[in-house]
């Protein structure tokens, strides 16, 4: 499976337009955003159209900066997954995932609690037997991308030990883009706001 991956778009219309384009020419058959994706929800409008205008799948998730239910509204206009504590299994790979984050502001502010029970939640519904790839928002606890000065999250670091996935996709810390790793057995990948292609 190829899959673009982006984060922090902050409702930059422009961006996105240029994503699906990078989508389209790369043939891939999956987007994942995330998190950050209507940011400061300055702009809603081309944020997701554009992927759908060229027949691509799509799955997000909140960050801190996006209000829950306007990200809610928007997946539901244009029929894109919201795995905001749910999962979703795709050509033989189960995606599960919860958004947020735990240590910024913003209307997607979460607990650490809340972060690891919707992980868990999520991750209770994957179908046995698939592999697995877990999108956050914010980066786990003990990660290269904690150079910035801003400490990752131990739920997420937890849920990784707990649930093992095969992959683990975030954003949040632009600096940090394209940081890759292999942390307590999991790759982890700081996936960048101008997109980032993988197979799985």
């Amino acid at each position: 499976m190829k899959i673009l991956a982006a984060a922090d778009i902050h409702g930059d219309s422009r961006l996105t337009k240029k994503l699906a384009e990078q989508a389209k020419k790369e043939h891939v058959d999956l987007v994942v955003l995330c998190g950050d994706v209507l940011g400061w929800a300055t702009e809603t409008k081309n944020i997701i159209k554009p992927f759908k205008d060229v027949n691509k799948k799509v799955i997000i998730i909140p960050g801190n900066w996006d209000d829950f239910s306007s990200l809610d509204a928007v997946g539901n206009l244009y029929k894109v997954y919201n795995l905001h504590g749910h999962t979703l299994t795709f050509e033989g790979v189960s995606f599960f995932g919860a958004g947020g984050a735990s240590d910024s502001p913003g209307p997607g502010v979460i607990t650490e609690r809340e972060l690891y029970q919707k992980l868990k939640s999520a991750h209770d519904k994957v179908p046995k037997d698939t592999k697995k790839i877990m999108l956050t928002h914010m980066h786990p606890y003990k990660s290269k991308s904690e150079f910035s000065g801003i400490h990752g999250s131990k739920a997420i670091t937890n849920a990784m030990t707990s649930f093992k996935p095969a992959l683990l996709m975030h954003g949040h810390i632009h600096e940090g883009a394209g940081f890759e790793e292999i942390l307590n057995g999991v790759r982890v990948i700081n996936v960048s706001r101008h997109g980032r292609i993988l197979e799985v």
